[in-house]
């Protein structure tokens, strides 16, 4: 009876991709290389450094006025900005909440440096500190101390001999 069936039911074709592509089409070409015109804070904003991530699309900022708030990624940024801790951003403040800011824009490592040379953030920023370079040098020492009679020579014991 299941041959008969079988012998009943047209054949089976293979299924047509009708698709346009997957996620990295939709994504287009990466053109990261265009220079955005800088964008100034406005009444309602200000400028933060990121100090924590705390995840779920939050985390927390200081302010340039002083104040710690806790920031939300908008929707737009969410899963196309990626913000790390050291990063430059731009908040939207909250008239109802004062601890509170939602993120409009982060800035780029030139971008930050242009607006600290037009005096927007305070001198004492660091800007990315240790995770670049400045002008092709490193920025030095990373603490390491080594000693001289490290060879063997001091009559020690070497793992080994243990």
């Amino acid at each position: 009876t299941r041959q008969r069936r079988r012998e009943l039911q047209p054949p089976r074709k293979m299924v047509k991709n009708k698709g346009k592509g997957g996620k990295n089409r939709r994504r287009g070409k990466a053109d990261g290389d265009m220079k955005r015109e800088l964008t100034f804070k406005e009444d309602g904003q200000e400028y933060a450094q990121v100090t924590r991530m705390l995840g779920n699309g939050r985390l927390e900022a200081f302010c340039f006025d002083g104040v710690n708030r806790l920031c939300h990624i908008r929707g737009k940024l969410r899963k196309r900005v990626w913000i790390g801790v050291g990063d430059i951003i731009l908040l939207g403040l909250r008239e109802f909440q004062d601890q509170k800011a939602d993120i409009i824009l982060k800035y780029d490592g030139d971008e930050a440096r242009s607006l600290k040379t037009y005096g927007e953030l305070p001198d004492t920023v660091q800007i990315n500190a240790g995770t670049e370079m400045m002008d092709g040098e490193e920025f030095g020492d990373d603490n390491f101390d080594f000693d001289e009679d490290a060879d063997g020579a001091d009559g020690g014991n070497d793992v080994d001999d243990i």
